[in-house]
């Protein structure tokens, strides 16, 4: 049985602080029903102008409805079916998608409720009233959330706004969680202890600075003393199914939480479903598919993409031909030998940003001592290789334009993991090798997550998170976050 060494804090304790998740919420509310107000008032004046009055007949009765109760009624209904559908539950908010699917999904379920109303009470409303403020409210609480994930962001990476987490397994998973939630403070998880079977008290987990509690018996004394809402179980080859039950029951309904972090990680949310059978939370993975439907639609957003980004670029890409061409000597074009789809290889084009013999100083500047790059790929912040105008080119990624005849031609794809050279190939590890399981790409996660200001570990997961779990969504999602990274020149050298 789980040791009763201290009572847990109740809602009645006067001591007890205010819920994060209930003042964020509370403030979600406020934040929906300001944004649907102008969303909805601001489509009625656009639609009827200063007559605030304008009827809405009903029936063949010719019973008159004021167009302003139908926007109180309208918001009101809206505010609830956000709260109905779970859009402000802690769960979702801060990362993710989910938030923003779940805002469409109750916009829509709600405004198909008021238009079968409306058809069976033959409420006579103006099409254009409709069709401008579902828009106009989807926008606006999309834009809006998004300001505030940014400020949540924040918060949570200063410690606030998080569930304080107590890790309960062996002190190898707990570790490794601990590390892969310290990757993602914006999740809003924050490790605040563990209990490990060792139970050394006073001691922290191994390479972490996360303190020890003790093991399973004293969990209702460590989630006290660390202040924990949130018991995390890492692992389960030390506990007992019973066990497990009963710490879930020892928890306080409402204000402490328990999860489960099973063995995976780096599985993208779609290929994960949960199916309870026979009391058992099963958990079914599904096999990432690199060929049929997904990879046409991918091949064709690529062609389609590639060329409208030429035809419209072209004034940029011939400024930019001209500009390397008479700054320094040399070609206008950079082509180097790289390793794509399956292993095959090909030649990626780039704006020349380098001197002509760049190539044979890079063994001199190999040795040198810097902090970017890492143990595979070099990178220096001041690379005396780099032409003046260079800099301006790397800096903004134009020199990166010419790789769209590397898309267009099917070498490359828009978004993808970076192309590696034959080098770099050579030093992988085994598993690395997944990444040629898709086409290379101008942009991926890891540009976006950093850029050269990445460690090779982590290069490598963000890319293989990528082959492992990409989606067309995922990769506009990435394109979205590219244009950010590229105009904060984030990692460019």
């Amino acid at each position: 049985m789980i040791q009763e060494e201290a009572p847990v804090l109740t809602h009645s304790d006067s001591r007890t602080p205010r819920d994060w998740r209930v003042v964020y919420a509370s403030r979600l509310i406020i934040n929906d029903l300001v944004v649907l107000v102008v969303a909805v008032f601001g489509t009625q004046l656009l639609w009827f102008g200063a007559n605030l009055v304008k009827p809405a007949v009903v029936g063949t009765a010719n019973v008159v409805l004021s167009y302003t109760l139908v926007s109180f009624l309208l918001i009101a209904a809206w505010v609830a079916a956000l709260s109905i559908y779970g859009t402000r539950e802690y769960r979702i908010v801060g990362t993710g998608s989910a938030e923003y699917k779940q805002i469409l999904d109750a916009t829509l379920r709600l405004f198909g409720l008021v238009a079968i109303i409306a058809f069976l009470s033959q409420l006579d409303l103006a099409r254009g009233y409709i069709i401008v403020s579902l828009p106009l409210g989807v926008i606006l609480l999309v834009f809006s959330r998004s300001i505030w994930r940014r400020w949540l962001g924040v918060q949570r990476k200063a410690g606030l706004y998080s569930s304080r987490v107590l890790l309960v397994g062996s002190s190898a998973s707990a570790s490794h969680i601990a590390r892969e939630l310290a990757r993602q403070p914006q999740a809003g998880y924050r490790v605040v202890g563990a209990c490990v079977p060792s139970g050394l008290v006073a001691g922290y987990l191994p390479g972490t600075d996360i303190p020890v509690f003790g093991n399973i018996d004293h969990l209702k004394g460590a989630m006290l003393s660390c202040g924990a809402d949130t018991v995390v179980i890492t692992s389960s080859d030390e506990l007992a199914p019973e066990k497990v039950r009963e710490l879930s029951w020892a928890l306080e309904p409402g204000r402490q939480h328990l999860v489960v972090a099973p063995s995976l990680t780096d599985i993208g949310g779609p290929r994960i479903h949960t199916r309870p059978v026979a009391g058992l939370p099963l958990i079914h993975v599904e096999t990432p598919r690199y060929a049929g439907g997904k990879r046409f639609t991918k091949r064709a957003t690529d062609i389609v993409l590639s060329s409208l980004l030429l035809l419209g670029l072209s004034p940029l890409l011939i400024a930019v031909a001209i500009g390397v061409r008479l700054s320094t000597p040399g070609d206008i074009f950079f082509r180097q030998e790289r390793i794509g789809l399956n292993g095959s290889r090909f030649n990626m084009l780039k704006f020349r940003s380098m001197v002509v013999d760049a190539e044979s100083r890079l063994a001199l500047l190999e040795k040198e001592k810097r902090s970017e790059g890492n143990s595979i790929l070099f990178k220096m912040a001041n690379d005396p290789r780099v032409t003046p105008i260079g800099k301006f080119l790397r800096r903004y990624s134009l020199d990166e334009l010419p790789q769209l005849f590397n898309v267009l031609g099917g070498t490359m794809s828009i978004v993808g993991p970076r192309p590696p050279i034959q080098r770099e190939v050579e030093q992988y590890e085994r598993h690395v090798h997944r990444r040629f399981l898709v086409k290379p790409g101008i942009t991926g996660l890891w540009q976006v997550s950093g850029r050269s200001d990445l460690s090779w570990e982590d290069s490598v997961r963000l890319d293989l998170y990528y082959v492992e779990n990409w989606s067309m969504t995922g990769d506009l999602l990435i394109l979205w976050k590219t244009a950010r990274a590229v105009l904060a020149s984030e990692g460019a050298y």
